[in-house]
């Protein structure tokens, strides 16, 4: 089994160009391609929270949300959304509150890709890197909580510029973190700030970031992508 897992900062909608511009992102996205994607800052900040990526937008294209929303206009939790690939039944799904003073939070979701169960959780996590720490260890435990157990991918903004310090030390055990590439800002890159995190079950075919004259200019985070695959299932 092999499957394209990415994760997107697409900053509300809002490009270099100070236009919020929704159909990028979406062309961006169709560039990608990706089985899963994981989007921050997905909603408004103010208001209903309503989404920047409108649901009727998404009708026209190969993905659908995960259903993790507690505002009616809303896409995600906490700006943090899902998108599957239509094909693949979402078994469950829940939005996670994180340890922290400003309002964070992960979506989760179990997806059945044929008959296997995999979890997927996208965030977005706190520039302050002791409150970081803290929600990588909430979101861990949360894995050792989730029944069954099952092949497992984190993606999202983790606001962390180095791979193996900080707090990326909370994946040194059963965890394996990838090096996409630096995402941040999109011009002209300099951060790793994007990532992916997957257990052990995965291994690794391509990480990198997508680079494109679209996705230079849509948001300020470039996109970063893995493909992944199960050999023993």
């Amino acid at each position: 089994m092999r499957l394209r897992f990415a994760s997107y900062n697409i900053h509300k909608g809002v490009g270099l160009d100070r236009r919020r511009d929704p159909e990028r992102i979406i062309a961006v996205l169709r560039e990608l391609d990706a089985d899963i994607v994981a989007l921050q800052e997905a909603d408004r900040r103010l208001g209903d929270r309503a989404s920047v990526l409108e649901r009727a937008m998404l009708d026209d294209t190969p993905w659908k949300p995960v259903e993790i929303a507690k505002r009616p206009r809303s896409l995600g939790w906490h700006g943090n959304a899902l998108l599957v690939r239509r094909k693949y039944p979402i078994a469950d799904a829940e939005p996670l509150d994180l340890p922290t003073l400003e309002p964070r939070g992960a979506a989760c979701a179990d997806i059945l890709v044929g008959k296997v169960r995999i979890r997927v959780i996208g965030t977005h996590l706190d520039l302050s890197g002791l409150r970081r720490r803290d929600q990588i260890r909430s979101i861990l435990r949360h894995c050792e909580r989730c029944a069954p157990r099952c092949p497992t991918v984190l993606m999202g903004d983790f606001n962390q510029w180095g791979t193996r310090s900080g707090a990326m030390r909370e994946f040194r055990e059963h965890w394996h973190v990838l090096d996409t590439g630096q995402s941040f800002p999109s011009r002209r890159p300099i951060a790793r700030l994007d990532r992916i995190v997957h257990s052990p079950e995965w291994g690794c075919i391509e990480q990198k970031v997508h680079h494109s004259a679209t996705a230079t200019v849509a948001s300020d985070h470039l996109p970063v992508f893995a493909e992944l695959e199960l050999p023993n299932y």
